[in-house]
């Protein structure tokens, strides 16, 4: 089967754990064809892989938002739109449920330049409408600029090329999952989705603490992204998460209870659980598999260390990741040296594998996660965990009902600096507890998160999105 990956802003550009999830689960699946139709910010990005795509990546095809920015007119000044297409952009504008096949057909088959619209009366008079109803006391220019830069990106993604496939499959929704919608309306081909974290929560998390975003216009933004998730959750025939809390929060946005299914992450165990214990040398040694980006909140992390140090000697904290934000990488490195902490290393990216020989137990101080597979591999390792509780972070730690291995780490609140210093002391303070801890990870991972599991329920799916396919025809 040719399988069309829609992937927004990971795979193959960064390093990370999507990125790194897509590359095996590409790798393994060798009897499908695999076509590549990626999002990137900047058109800079262009080509700029940090992975040699496998051998059955026949196709890539890569979308930059910033080129939307260069879009000019094409010499048609004024377009006629029917009053249906004229409703279906406003509920685009409004953030509420528009007519995806009206703009489908709009944009793929008239092949409407997007200033077509965004110079338009018709632009104006429902901006005039939204401003009157929502933003009677902001200036019309902040609202005008807000809305176009909404609609800018989704004109343009809606007038894309269309890879064809026999499927498509969206890591995201998002600006992703409208694309893999566009492709599954056009070659009338079954859409699948897979959501590692819940898209839209962690936009809505990111735009309120945001600083680019007015405050007035927040809500407007968040409506947007709901709005993306709408799209795919709707023409989608099944839709795939991490773990049950996940799966409610989709039914609750708005996804049918029967589409949903949970794929638990999955790592080569047989990798990580005969890595040896690092040998007792009077440290104690502390990894953080994580890239230096602002959700891994390594600044909380810096704190909690500083706290742990002031409490006890011979601890060392090993930050073990990429550069995923330059700016936020400074203000990181600039907190060290600020506080004099000399047992922290940023070790940039290595080998994993190997560096956990070196480790007595990790840290992960996210403020949003799905199922991170840092921590599985930690836990199959026999290197206990302490984790802020987000995403699944809880469920791996502790085990779900039913679940006889017992603790594997603590869990600890999202940016809870005192709390994560008490957990990380109570795992300096005892070898015998972390090495119990350890094996009841291990067993865990064992049992339910084995990668070749989690392949195999994605090739049975791949089977039924594929009758459902034939039964099309």
């Amino acid at each position: 089967m040719k399988i069309c990956l829609i992937l927004e802003g990971c795979y193959p550009y960064v390093h990370g754990g999507v990125s790194t999830w897509m590359h095996q689960y590409i790798t393994i699946m060798k009897e499908h064809e695999f076509v590549l139709w990626v999002i990137g910010a900047k058109a800079e990005q262009k080509g700029k892989f940090v992975y040699d795509l496998p051998d059955n990546v026949t196709e890539i095809h890569e979308v930059f938002l910033d080129d939307a920015l260069k879009i000019r007119e094409n010499g048609v000044r004024y377009v006629r739109f029917s009053p249906e297409e004229e409703c279906a952009l406003g509920e685009v504008m409004d953030c509420k449920s528009p007519d995806w096949e009206i703009l489908f057909r709009l944009y793929q088959e008239r092949k409407i330049n997007p200033m077509s619209y965004l110079k338009s009366e018709a632009f104006l008079r429902i901006l005039e409408t939204i401003c009157e109803e929502r933003y009677p006391y902001i200036a019309f220019a902040d609202a005008f600029h807000t809305i176009r830069s909404m609609m800018l990106p989704v004109l343009y993604l809606l007038g894309t090329f269309v890879p064809q496939a026999d499927a498509y499959h969206a890591i995201s929704t998002g600006y992703g999952g409208l694309l893999a919608s566009l492709g599954s309306w056009k070659y009338k081909k079954p859409l699948m989705l897979t959501e590692h974290g819940i898209y839209t929560r962690e936009r809505e998390e990111e735009i309120i603490r945001a600083s680019w975003v007015a405050p007035a216009f927040k809500k407007q933004w968040i409506r947007f992204f709901y709005m993306l998730s709408d799209v795919i959750y709707k023409r989608a025939c099944r839709v795939t998460c991490l773990f049950t809390n996940a799966l409610k929060i989709q039914e609750d946005i708005g996804c049918a209870p029967e589409k949903c299914r949970v794929i638990e992450n999955g790592v080569s165990y047989e990798r990580f659980c005969e890595i040896p214990l690092k040998e007792e040398d009077g440290w104690v040694d502390i990894g953080a598999v994580v890239r230096l980006a602002p959700i891994k909140d390594i600044k909380t992390m810096i704190y909690a260390f500083y706290e742990l140090s002031s409490r006890m000697e011979h601890v060392r904290l090993h930050i073990l990741g990429g550069v995923d934000d330059e700016e936020y990488a400074k203000e990181c490195y600039d907190l060290v040296k600020q506080m004099e902490l000399q047992n922290i290393i940023f070790t940039g990216r290595v080998d994993i594998q190997k560096y956990m020989e070196k480790l007595d137990f990790t840290i992960l101080t996210s403020i949003s996660e799905g199922q991170p597979l840092s921590v599985l591999e930690s836990m199959a390792a026999r290197r206990p965990c302490v984790c802020t509780d987000v995403g699944c972070c809880r469920e791996l730690l502790e085990g779900k009902q039913g679940d006889p291995f017992g603790l594997a780490g603590y869990c600890v609140p999202p940016m809870y600096r005192e709390g994560l210093a008490d957990a990380m002391e109570k795992m300096c303070l005892s070898r015998n507890r972390r090495l119990r801890m350890g094996e009841s990870g291990r067993k865990r991972v064992e049992k339910y998160f084995r990668h070749e599991y989690m392949m195999e329920k994605y090739r049975k799916l791949y089977r039924e999105v594929e009758e459902i396919g034939r039964n099309r025809i």
